[in-house]
């Protein structure tokens, strides 16, 4: 996979906000993507030092339309930390 496959987007929430001043970054990533390809991805796009990446999954919810039923997509969300010598990710200026 390319590294632009593996990150999807960004996680702007107002919690992903707050740990922003310990370097630690929230990402969509690709499902089948893992922990090492994630570090080699964030490092490549925006040149930076990567310390450590948790990786969460989340299920898919089902959802009903009318008597239709199915399930959404599941998700994967990685949160990225920086190494203390890093620059920031000029992408989440708060």
């Amino acid at each position: 996979m390319e590294a632009r496959d593996i990150i999807k987007r960004p996680v702007i929430t107002e919690r992903s906000s707050e740990v922003m001043e310990e370097k630690k970054y929230t990402f969509l990533v690709d499902t089948r993507a893992n922990k090492t390809q994630v570090k080699h991805a964030i490092e490549e796009i925006f040149g930076v030092d990567v310390e450590k990446v948790n990786i969460m999954n989340y299920k898919g919810k089902f959802k009903r339309v009318g008597k239709f039923g199915g399930y959404t997509n599941k998700r994967r969300k990685a949160i990225v930390k920086l190494t203390a010598e890093s620059k920031d990710i000029e992408l989440f200026e708060v």
